[in-house]
């Protein structure tokens, strides 16, 4: 159970590490160029995907996914509530100086990133075999094929 939990900690806070390098590439080197500061934070959410994609990836070949998913979205939803609660903060903003809609666009840019980055790693893994379920399924076939047929007795 430690493990499981130091995992989702462990994802949490690389996501929101991401997010606050992004933050402060753009105060620092983008801060009047606001083309500049667009691009940090696709280049971001791309990163955070890819993260995510490589994590779905890994975890879907160990465990089904009844058993990683939910640890997936408990890490995805605590650094998403960091991300965009604490990570203004850190450069010196208000987390709702921009506004309600850009707080919601926040909110689902990051959803959308997130769920896509799984998504791809997963439907990866399953389509290359490797996932849990492929794995048992394949291990099954195996074992049938090599039991010998057993006779009909009349």
């Amino acid at each position: 159970m430690r493990d499981q939990w130091r995992s989702i900690g462990v994802l949490t806070g690389v996501l929101f590490a991401v997010n606050v390098v992004a933050r402060l590439v753009t105060r620092f080197a983008f801060d009047e160029d606001v083309a500049a500061a667009d691009r940090v934070s696709l280049a971001m959410f791309l990163v955070v995907g890819l993260i995510l994609a490589a994590v779905a990836f890994t975890w879907a070949r160990r465990s089904p996914v009844a058993r990683w998913g939910a640890d997936l979205a408990a890490a995805v939803g605590v650094a998403m509530l960091a991300t965009i609660l604490l990570g203004p903060l850190v450069v010196g903003a208000n987390p709702f100086a921009g506004g309600v809609g850009t707080f919601f666009a926040q909110i689902w840019l990051y959803l959308l990133s997130t769920a896509a980055g799984v998504l791809v790693g997963y439907l990866l893994a399953t389509a290359l075999g490797l996932d849990h379920r492929s794995r048992q399924l394949k291990r099954y076939a195996e074992i049938k094929s090599t039991k010998p047929r057993r006779p009909v007795r009349r």
